[in-house]
């Protein structure tokens, strides 16, 4: 009720509590099925921990959250299910759930299962981000507005401009999310990291072969590789219960997605204020006392989002400084804020396709408000056109005084400008006029549209 940002999005659901459970068990099966490929399991013994894994009724979130409180964590009471599931199909089976593992092997994997699919769904809303600005980019490629700058008008730009920057922020963040996403790795270390028990319980399933993998000191790596082919994980270079990097990058990722979304949904709220009214959303939202308001309440959301992710990378970052070999406190610090990471980005990205797929665009309303300082907005292109003639001080001084002149008797710059006798002998009225046109002085923000909008997802702006 108070996160609608991710309010019955995808990403919502792949990252609740059932996800969760789904996630830890796959991770166990996973663990059951590479240790049965290296011979350290009987044949069989993965698939009936698979159909004991496949009854979800019995594995209950509530259930399992109200027994974690004993042992700290929810691995623990949810082993105890599953292999008391497992035994009601085969006892041998059984007895290889979870062997060799600790809870932190578990729990770590299944939440780099739930974050891949998370990115997933958060990378497919880029995507849709991504495509509909570059039409918007394209189609106002050379609609002029004021460029504003400290909250003032400064110089006149494009929209197509202003759209192609927002595109280009997406498919930064869009690089960021697969970049981590393709790198989320498998966690197996056993109690300490040191993969001990794995080797140990691989000797007694089947003797030769693991006394032959141990004196060649593979039965852990090859165990770890076998693990990550099982999940579709990546393979770490070492078990990292203390060492999170990848929890640490998975957050910085989220932080920037949410912020590179939200400085999209910062333009717009400012663009659709009433007395700017330059864009507006396909759907604005209600206000509960006044009837005739239609709020920008996407943008309003992923604002809301890109100011929370980046306290919720930080804990994650916090994370970083574990102690020992296993850590009391950090690890667990961080499952709650990086499951609102996923979703707090995930919803921001889901908001920001819909918005830039349905976003309204007024460009009259872009020339009235270019009009509105009656030409002083190319101020600085008159100074730069008129120095060549008069020497920069006399332009610059020809120019203020007009401005104040036009300000002062309520006409526009041009008329200001043409009673400057300086001005007489070096520019015509008309010119005058057309120098003051703001849509003649975008610079090369068409030729930097088209530049923006050749680049792709992975690939730097083509020179």
């Amino acid at each position: 009720m108070l996160a609608p940002v991710r309010a019955g999005t995808a990403v919502e659901d792949a990252t609740g509590d059932a996800a969760y459970v789904r996630a830890l068990l796959d991770a166990e099966v996973s663990l059951v099925r590479a240790q049965e490929a290296l011979g350290h399991a009987p044949a069989g013994a993965a698939d009936a921990v698979a159909s004991a894994a496949a009854d979800a009724a019995r594995f209950d979130p509530r259930s399992l959250a109200l027994r974690a409180r004993s042992g700290g964590n929810p691995v623990i009471p949810l082993v105890s299910d599953l292999t008391a599931a497992v035994a009601e199909r085969s006892p041998e089976a059984a007895a290889h759930v979870h062997r060799g593992a600790t809870s932190q092997d578990i729990l770590d994997t299944a939440a780099m299962l739930v974050a891949s699919e998370a990115l997933r769904l958060i990378l497919a809303d880029l995507d849709r981000a991504a495509a509909a600005l570059a039409l918007t980019a394209a189609g106002h490629r050379d609609t002029p507005m004021a460029g504003r700058t400290l909250t003032q008008h400064a110089v006149p730009t494009t929209f197509g401009l202003k759209a192609a920057g927002w595109r280009s922020l997406v498919l930064d963040a869009r690089d960021r999310i697969a970049a981590v996403r393709s790198a989320l790795p498998v966690q197996l270390g056993g109690a300490a990291g040191t993969l001990a028990a794995f080797a140990a319980f691989a000797e007694s399933a089947n003797p030769v072969a693991g006394m032959l993998a141990a004196s060649a000191g593979d039965t852990g790596p090859g165990l770890v590789e076998a693990y990550a082919t099982a999940t579709g994980l990546a393979v770490p270079s070492l078990p990292w219960h203390t060492l999170r990097t990848p929890v640490a990058d998975l957050g910085g990722a989220l932080a920037f997605t949410a912020g590179a979304l939200g400085k999209l949904a910062a333009d717009v709220l400012v663009l659709s204020r009433t007395e700017i009214g330059e864009v507006a959303e396909s759907a604005g939202g209600g206000s509960s006392a006044m009837p005739h308001k239609a709020n920008p309440a996407r943008a309003v959301l992923i604002a809301a989002a890109a100011r929370q992710v980046p306290a919720l990378a930080g804990i994650l970052y916090g994370a970083l400084a574990a102690e020992d070999e296993r850590p009391p406190g950090a690890w667990h610090a961080e499952w709650q804020p990086l499951r609102e990471a996923l979703r707090t980005a995930g919803g921001a990205a889901d908001a920001t396709a819909t918005l830039a797929e349905g976003l309204r665009v007024h460009p009259g309303r872009m020339r009235e408000n270019l009009d509105a300082t009656g030409g002083l907005i190319v101020s600085e292109r008159l100074v730069a056109v008129l120095s060549a003639r008069t020497g920069r001080a006399a332009a610059r001084t020809a120019v203020t005084e007009g401005a104040a002149r036009a300000a002062r008797e309520g006409i526009h710059l041009h008329e200001a400008l043409a009673q400057d006798p300086v001005l007489a002998d070096v520019a015509s009225p008309d010119e005058l006029r057309a120098l003051t046109d703001p849509s003649g002085y975008t610079g090369s923000a068409g030729l930097l549209v088209d530049r923006a909008l050749r680049r792709h997802s992975g690939e730097t702006v083509p020179e």
